[in-house]
């Protein structure tokens, strides 16, 4: 979604903020701008596309000590130049604001009476002039004037001629950080945007405030008072495609997850409830048409699908078909009225995801919405809706926090929609809300289980077989374990709901079969125990990952992983953690190619 870069030094800062929005292309937006005061004067530049637009209309030597630089997903107002950040009032103030406001309409109606005029169709151009009617010599006094009066969750950052050595900035939800260096200080939303010119940060706390004058700054508490925050030396570097300390990309990608689902939240849900217009300009008046989905994927991206399919039909009650890109490109399906078409993909140029996108034909499609990576992706460009995930670069082939928060995204599409619809009560979308709200900190927690199930890795470096059963929504989530063990360790590995047993897999089952087990404390939970005795009675050995509660019958041949989480809707996306531990850790010991995967491309662009 959108992103911040500030900056004030004792020489020019637009090379600087360039770099900075280049690095959060990541994030997804449609339109870029930069706004720098050079003497008494703010200088503009804004374009529609992404930051190598931006930059052509700027000369390499544009002058300012002083700027503030966007990039815009849209949600109020169509993507275009004039919607684009930063926004200005009167040619004084200039303003870029991440999140929503939500009761621009009313404080717009009043500035409107007062004389101010807008040219935008932005939530954010009301920051602006609200600053600018406030304003009388005292930035900071100004800026929290107005941010008393806004709802929402918002971060931004200001700038104004009249003082042309200050830039304020503030955090309500959305993440800012404080990039500090050497007589010289810098904002982002991201530590990666500043990479380049400091590895010090201080990470703003929800409500805070901060002022750079000069060569310091000060931070602010959300009444104002002054406090004080601890410098942080970031061991990142500006080089993004770097292991950081970790064996393989593919350990560092999944430890990276507590941060990559952070950000898919950001600006995204309050404390109660999924933001408006999260997934693009037109998403409200296409959702209020939805009566069917359908989900088209590959790969992983397909299991984040299935998973999803149990979220929508249980929560929403709407009809959802999921399938394999590959196998609907080449059929003719019946579409049923107004169906939402969506796509899943890492890399957005899926070839066979792409192509189904590309191919639709039926007037039932009452839109299309794509669930991305990567920005600048085909997929992104050519769907009607997007959602990013903000992973950040995944490098390592095997997706961890590509897949997580694809997750994370369909949960919150099922939330939008159930709103939207009028299909879910306000309590249990706050519900799921307070749950994704938790679930990088439970993640966290399930990080701490690496010892362990490095352990339990050893037990399986001479296997060439193993089984993995789920019941419901783990079905999928034991689809995906599977995949990940064959994809790196090379272990031929299936996945089968455990109710199916007996109809087949069973006969499989011996003493050198590792049977891997998802056991969440559902109300499955005691048919699942049925189903693993079934398999100690063949000799089969038991590996059981269980959450907190599930009250299981067990010996002491079988190997228990308990997790400590007690959760009812982000459950399967806990469930992932431990299995993409098990699958990395199996393939160190037995010595492959972990990040590149014989056979295996991060991007598949052919059929």
């Amino acid at each position: 979604m959108c992103g911040i870069v500030g900056a004030l030094a004792h020489r020019d800062v637009s090379s600087i903020l360039l770099e900075g929005l280049y690095r959060l292309e990541y994030r997804g937006y449609d339109s870029a701008g930069i706004a720098l005061i050079d003497g008494a004067k703010l200088e503009r530049f804004r374009a529609l596309g992404k930051v190598r637009e931006l930059e052509a209309r700027m000369s390499a030597d544009q002058p300012g000590h002083i700027g503030i630089a966007h990039t815009r997903w849209a949600t109020h107002g169509e993507p275009s130049e004039t919607n684009a950040h930063p926004h200005f009032s009167n040619e004084r103030i200039a303003v870029v604001h991440n999140g929503i406001i939500e009761n621009y309409k009313p404080i717009r109606e009043r500035l409107l009476a007062q004389g101010y005029e807008f040219s935008s169709e932005t939530d954010s151009e009301v920051v602006a002039h609200l600053v600018e009617s406030y304003f009388d010599g005292d930035l900071f006094a100004a800026v929290k004037k107005a941010v008393d009066e806004l709802e929402g969750a918002f971060a931004l950052g200001i700038i104004v001629t009249d003082d042309p050595h200050t830039l304020v900035a503030c955090r309500r939800g959305p993440p800012l950080v404080v990039g500090v260096g050497i007589r010289e200080n810098f904002i982002a939303s991201d530590v990666s945007a500043l990479l380049p010119v400091t590895n010090r940060f201080v990470y703003l706390d929800d409500g805070d405030y901060v002022v750079l004058s000069g060569d310091d700054f000060a931070l602010f508490d959300a009444s104002g008072n002054s406090k004080q925050s601890d410098i942080k030396v970031s061991e990142l570097t500006a080089d993004s495609a770097s292991k950081g300390g970790y064996r393989h990309y593919m350990q560092k990608e999944i430890h990276e997850q507590v941060r990559a689902i952070s950000e898919c939240l950001e600006g995204r849900i309050s404390d109660t409830a999924v933001l408006e217009n999260i997934f693009g300009f037109d998403a409200d008046a296409i959702f209020a048409r939805v009566e069917n989905i359908q989900i088209i994927a590959c790969g992983t991206s397909y299991h984040a699908g299935l998973v999803a399919k149990y979220w929508i039909e249980a929560l929403l009650d709407l009809p959802c078909q999921v399938e394999v890109a590959s196998e609907f490109r080449y059929r003719k399906s019946v579409v049923l009225p107004n169906t939402l078409f969506v796509t899943l993909s890492q890399s957005g140029e899926t070839a066979d995801t792409l192509s189904a996108l590309r191919n639709l034909k039926s007037a039932n499609y009452c839109g299309s919405l794509s669930i991305c990576n990567v920005p600048e992706s085909s997929l992104v460009r050519e769907s009607k809706l997007v959602l990013m995930t903000r992973a950040g670069p995944e490098i390592g082939v095997a997706s961890t926090k590509a897949f997580t928060t694809q997750l994370v995204s369909m949960l919150l599409l099922a939330a939008a929609l159930g709103k939207r619809l009028q299909r879910l009560d306000d309590d249990v979308i706050a519900a799921i809300v307070a749950e994704l709200n938790s679930l990088p900190g439970l993640v966290d927690k399930l990080m701490r289980l690496e010892p362990l199930i490095e352990d339990i890795a050893e037990a399986f470096v001479n296997k060439q077989h193993a089984l993995f059963l789920g019941r419901g929504e783990h079905y999928p989530i034991a689809m995906e374990g599977a995949l990940k063990l064959k994809e790196i360790s090379y272990i031929h590995a299936e996945a089968y709901p455990a109710g199916e047993l007996k109809h087949g897999p069973l006969a499989l089952v011996d003493a050198e079969m590792p049977v891997i087990v998802v056991a969440p404390n559902d109300e499955l939970l005691e048919k699942l125990h049925s189903n693993m005795q079934e398999v100690k009675a063949r000799g089969g050995k038991l590996y059981v990952f269980a959450h907190r509660g599930a009250e299981l019958e067990t010996d002491a041949d079988d190997v228990v992983v308990e997790m400590d989480c007690d959760t009812r809707y982000v459950t399967p996306i806990l469930s992932t953690i431990p299995l993409q531990l098990l699958s990395y850790h199996v393939a160190v010991l037995r010595g492959t190619d972990v990040d590149q995967p014989r056979n295996l491309a991060k991007s598949v662009t052919v059929e």
